[in-house]
């Protein structure tokens, strides 16, 4: 689509991890997060979620994860809930 948006986790110049969003009525929602295959379980999805934390707090927006992994860290980390949509 058109106005997806991604945001990437990059190694040097390789795209590790990346997430697509949709920014909605000031709501990020992220229906997709993927980690290259031989690169899972290193943490690296993790960081990636954890940078889109900080920049939904620093644009005073929200965040709604469709993506299962997203929606299991976001609701499996405390620090995160100031930022979950209703």
């Amino acid at each position: 689509r058109a106005d997806d948006r991604r945001y990437e986790l990059v190694l040097g110049e390789t795209v590790i991890s990346f997430a697509t969003y949709r920014l909605r009525d000031g709501v990020v929602v992220i229906p997709h997060v993927e980690t290259t295959p031989e690169l899972r379980g290193r943490g690296f999805a993790d960081t990636l979620l954890s940078g889109i934390v900080d920049d939904v707090r620093a644009r005073e927006l929200t965040v709604r994860a469709l993506c299962p992994y997203a929606a299991s860290f976001l609701h499996d980390n405390p620090s995160t809930h100031d930022v979950l949509a209703d």
